[in-house]
């Protein structure tokens, strides 16, 4: 019987990518000075033009949105429109309330090391593996059948297919893993590429969800992270929704971890708070999930978003949430 499970994976210098490190290095250039900002920094970019626009609400100077962009972004035009936050937002949040409402979706698998699922683990190594030689817009996917490898996608920019084939070949070997006696290749499937990034397509904020959270298999509440300080949910009840599905993984001993929180904005308690342990479902116990209890637990104030932008932001041990 086949169990067939593919994820992908993109590289930093991705469109969508890029405008999730701007929005975030944005974000970390406040936290610098002001732990208390209130942030959601969205980014749409492409052909040459760059829209910084979204909400800061801060007691420091205004930091240099244009020496951000330049440097994640190359030399672009930089439409900047900027607010502060509303006023009626910030009074729910004000009173330790959350930011707003959502569900969040954490997960722990004991598949990997990184406690991640497999498959998307395998394409991240893949395309990291790729980015150290290639550092440029590119993506990875791979498809696993029973714990083995069946096909491989990975396009690269500026890198030749017979290169980029051969490194994939090589890189096979580091993994340890059975694989079909013939894998699937796909390289560059539509030919060589060399341009790309914002140059061949648009980016935005947000829309690669999927990859930033555990691949497909896994549902998500649908909420960005980048460019959103920790008050909202969406990105801080991530967070620990991810850091008790971990500690059930270890505490139980499990194969499989689920936990679902769901929040009403402005209000600081969670109206959904449980976890699913191997089929199992029980009330999560032992945490103060309100967004201030969250934010405090997690250490949540200081300027570490930026990193979670380029590579997702789980199943790195960096993180406090791991």
């Amino acid at each position: 019987m086949s169990n067939f499970r593919t994820a992908e994976c993109v590289s930093p210098k991705h469109p969508d990518k890029i405008c999730d490190q701007i929005s975030d290095a944005i974000l970390d250039a406040y936290l610098a000075k002001d732990p208390d900002v209130r942030g959601g920094v969205d980014v749409a970019g492409g052909h040459g033009v760059v829209f910084v626009t979204g909400e800061i609400t801060s007691n420091t100077e205004k930091i240099d949105v244009t020496e951000i962009v330049k440097r994640l972004a190359g030399d672009v035009k930089i439409i900047e429109n900027i607010a502060e936050q509303s006023r009626e937002i910030a009074q729910g949040v004000d009173i330790g309330g959350a930011g707003d409402q959502g569900i969040m979706v954490g997960y722990a698998t004991n598949e990997t090391p990184e406690m991640m699922p497999l498959e998307y683990v395998l394409a991240r190594r893949l395309c990291q593996h790729i980015y150290e030689k290639y550092p440029y817009d590119g993506k990875t996917q791979i498809t696993t059948d029973e714990g083995k490898i069946v096909s491989i996608v990975a396009s690269f920019q500026k890198t030749p297919k017979a290169e980029l084939l051969e490194m994939v070949k090589a890189w096979l070997p580091s993994e340890k893993l059975a694989v079909y006696d013939e894998v699937d290749f796909h390289i560059n499937p539509a030919g060589d590429w060399n341009v790309g990034g914002f140059e061949a397509d648009a980016g935005l904020t947000g829309r690669k969800l999927v990859v930033d959270n555990y691949g497909p298999r896994i549902p998500i509440g649908g909420g960005a992270f980048s460019g959103k300080d920790p008050s909202k949910v969406d990105r801080s009840a991530a967070y620990m929704a991810r850091k008790i599905a971990v500690d059930y993984l270890k505490k139980h001993n499990a194969e499989d971890v689920h936990v679902y929180l769901a929040y009403a904005i402005g209000h600081d308690q969670p109206l959904e708070a449980t976890v699913n342990i191997d089929g199992n479902k029980l009330v999560v116990e032992g945490y103060d999930l309100s967004p201030n209890g969250i934010i405090k637990f997690l250490d949540l104030k200081k300027p570490v978003y930026e990193k979670t932008a380029r590579w997702g932001h789980f199943g790195d041990s960096e993180f406090n949430w791991e």
